[in-house]
């Protein structure tokens, strides 16, 4: 069995690792197939490239891109793209801008309620300057003692109806998936289990997304609890989209490792059927 992790994280967006420890703590933990996927931007594939060359695994171009559907945030991952493709690149330095000044009037409304200076806190955080995020004012927030930990700074504060959060809107469900087409990938809807919907809302975000070309869902998650596996299965099965498997990894510390989810239910096709870089390795390892 190849272990394949299709969603993780550097410093380049909200991880914490250079994208080539990332590389290199996949490889140490079995992973033989990896997709780094940095919201918003591709900057850390190259130095992934020579790493994965180094550690002998197959690394999977991709990108987690940000999207506003009907007023809420959702993830399209890019899995096999090509990082230089004009239409991608233009789309995403679009959303980087949107995410400096999104990050200015978050700093402004945790001000307003007697935080001040959460914009420097959170930009000390982020390595990538470019790229300041709710997690980066969430870790600063742990730091300054306004929360225990990450996921209770998420829950009292950058949520809606809590302070720092701001509406943002993000790029369309088109123009992510065209971008990620363009460039010859494949896109897949990236922790649907994360996203608050009732089954209705569910059910026709999956329909939009594979009307416009979306092929994937991702299954088996590190978002996703255990006992939401099977449901995503089920819903891939019933739309037709292949499914995908990814930690979602963003520091060793937090969540699930590189590599240690559980493989994809029996009945699921996965994304990677048919991928070149699969059979090549599924050859040498038999």
């Amino acid at each position: 069995m190849l272990n394949i992790d299709l969603h993780c994280h550097s410093h380049v967006s909200d991880g914490v690792l250079p994208p080539s420890d990332v590389v290199t703590r996949a490889a140490a933990n079995g992973v033989h197939v990896l997709a780094l996927t940095d919201h918003d931007d591709v900057a850390g594939l190259a130095e992934a490239q020579l790493a994965a060359d180094q550690a002998g695994i197959a690394l999977i171009p991709g990108v987690e891109i940000s999207v506003t559907w009907q007023r809420r945030t959702v993830h399209i991952v890019g899995l096999r793209i090509d990082p230089l493709h004009p239409a991608l690149a233009y789309g995403l330095h679009d959303i980087r801008v949107g995410r400096g000044l999104r990050a200015q009037r978050m700093s402004e409304d945790l001000a307003r309620h007697g935080i001040s200076n959460a914009y420097e806190g959170a930009r000390d955080y982020a390595v990538n300057k470019q790229m300041i995020g709710r997690t980066h004012f969430a870790r600063w927030l742990v730091e300054q003692g306004h929360a225990r930990d990450v996921r209770s700074a998420f829950k009292h504060f950058l949520t809606a109806g809590k302070p720092g959060y701001v509406e943002h809107e993000w790029t369309t469900l088109d123009n992510a998936v065209s971008w990620i087409r363009a460039s010859g990938g494949m896109a897949v809807l990236a922790h649907p289990g994360r996203y608050d919907l009732s089954t209705r809302q569910l059910h026709l975000l999956l329909d939009a997304f594979r009307s416009l070309g979306g092929e994937g869902i991702e299954v088996v998650t590190g978002s996703h609890h255990p006992d939401e596996y099977g449901k995503f299965a089920n819903l891939a099965r019933a739309f037709g989209l292949k499914a995908s498997r990814g930690a979602d990894f963003h520091r060793p510390d937090e969540g699930i490792d590189l590599g240690r989810l559980p493989a994809l239910p029996h009945y699921c096709k996965p994304v990677w059927q048919g991928w070149p870089e699969i059979e090549n390795l599924f050859a040498h390892t038999h």
